[in-house]
């Protein structure tokens, strides 16, 4: 059930918060043991809102189409009295005095919160694996990755744990795991989200944004996360009034032949419904890693500085060997990567010229296997990490909005994700093109 069916069903008292939320407390105690989706459940205070807000429904009271909604949280974010773990043994259990804000903005919004989800270690990381709680394990297949570094949050949605979740995006996090699980992952401008109360990774790139099983969802909680709880509803535009443009040169070089043949069919699906579909290269794509290694890495260590001085044993070994790269990142070259970030923020900006959004895929691969170093792409044997940032780091250097959305399986029945991109501070332009899209790939 999307939260929109939901919403459809409560007023129309067929359902009720406390047997949605029940539901998903259900769903937590089935695989929760198995997925290790949630570091945190809050079953009591869940319960004790949905009750609320049944009570308030039933007295008038509507606070818009989240009122009720059992929602995930992603533990990198504070939650008034919780403990904010990043995944991490570095950090105090020391609970939050306070919400962050676009968490108080859900709560105002009436949302449940059913838990706080797994993730990669300080979100640096796209497998979900380098956990103190264990690794976030696929629901299709729990010998695979669910994507990270929100892995925990997509599988939480993807398994009925919660209608939706908030994740955090510095490179992808949020748009991969929504690949990988199969459901929609979006990503707005830079700026467009709070990210106070969020512990940081790299604020040049930081984002916060929904997992969902819609667009219409990611909308909607897109919205209430910017403090909007009632906000517009979106139609889709038609077909024939799009203009994608699609991104093969360096995009499409390393795709597996699965991945391949689902992007080519939803392309053809789009252009066989009217839409323009025309070729946009990015020029100075070659340089994407490395702009985004020196500016990532660099910000990250200083976040960190600190404790990896003083207690390096705590964190995960890959994580605190991936913070140690930031030492060498000197600040020459640190601002050398800002200006040539410029470059590619232009780039995007050109590409997207008379155009709705652009197009991609959002991963080159299906979720990979837990502990592989290694994936084979094609006739190749590629880096994991690298493949799976290949699509999304450019937009996290941009601040151009993204969205994530299934667009079929693979032969092994693993998801597969199609990218859109739009123009910056224009999220409500996108979303209106990627309603349509959802509506003839899905």
């Amino acid at each position: 059930m999307t939260i929109a069916e939901f919403g459809r069903a409560l007023r129309a008292g067929a359902i009720t918060s406390e047997k949605a939320t029940e539901r998903c407390l259900a769903n937590i105690d089935a695989r929760n043991h198995e997925l290790r989706a949630f570091i945190l459940v809050m079953a009591d205070e869940a319960l004790a809102r949905a009750r609320a807000a049944d009570r308030e429904l039933a007295g008038g009271r509507d606070l818009g189409p989240l009122h009720g909604v059992p929602i995930s949280i992603k533990d990198l974010m504070d939650v008034r009295g919780t403990p904010t773990t990043a995944a991490s043994r570095v950090r105090t259990p020391q609970p939050a005095a306070a919400d962050a804000p676009a968490i108080a903005n859900l709560r105002a919004a009436g949302a449940v919160f059913v838990g706080k989800t797994n993730l990669h270690e300080y979100a640096l990381g796209t497998t979900s694996e380098d956990s103190a709680f264990g690794a976030v394990k696929h629901a299709i297949d729990p010998s695979r990755s669910a994507g990270g570094s929100s892995g925990g949050s997509a599988v939480s949605v993807a398994t009925e744990m919660a209608f939706a979740s908030v994740g955090t995006d510095t490179g992808g996090s949020i748009r991969i795991p929504a690949s990988a699980c199969g459901i929609v992952g979006l990503k707005g401008s830079y700026g467009e989200i709070s990210t106070d109360g969020v512990i940081a990774l790299a604020p040049r790139l930081d984002h916060v944004g929904p997992l969902a099983k819609s667009v219409g969802d990611a909308w909607t909680m897109l919205r209430a996360l910017a403090g909007d709880p009632k906000p517009p509803m979106l139609m889709p535009t038609a077909p024939s009034n799009v203009r994608l443009r699609v991104l093969r040169r360096y995009f499409c070089e390393f795709l597996d032949d699965d991945v391949r043949e689902r992007f080519e069919v939803a392309l053809s699906r789009l252009s066989a419904a009217g839409m323009h579909v025309e070729e946009a290269v990015i020029q100075h794509a070659s340089t994407i890693s490395s702009v985004y290694q020196g500016i990532a890495p660099r910000e990250a260590f200083l976040q960190h500085v600190a404790t990896l001085d003083t207690v390096p044993e705590r964190y995960t070994a890959p994580v605190r060997q991936r913070l140690e790269i930031g030492r060498t990142v000197s600040n020459e070259d640190f601002l050398r990567a800002l200006d040539e970030r410029e470059v590619l923020r232009a780039d995007v900006d050109a590409a997207l010229a008379g155009g709705d959004a652009l197009v991609l895929p959002t991963m080159p691969i299906p979720a990979p296997r837990l502990g592989a170093d290694m994936v084979r792409v094609g006739a190749s044997e590629q880096p994991t990490r690298a493949m799976m940032l290949r699509e999304t780091q450019l937009f996290n250097l941009t601040g151009h909005p993204a969205i994530s959305l299934p667009c079929g399986t693979t032969r092994d029945g693993l998801p597969c994700g199609l990218q859109l991109v739009g123009p910056r501070d224009r999220t409500e332009a996108l979303v209106r093109v990627a309603l349509v899209c959802e509506a003839l790939i899905s």
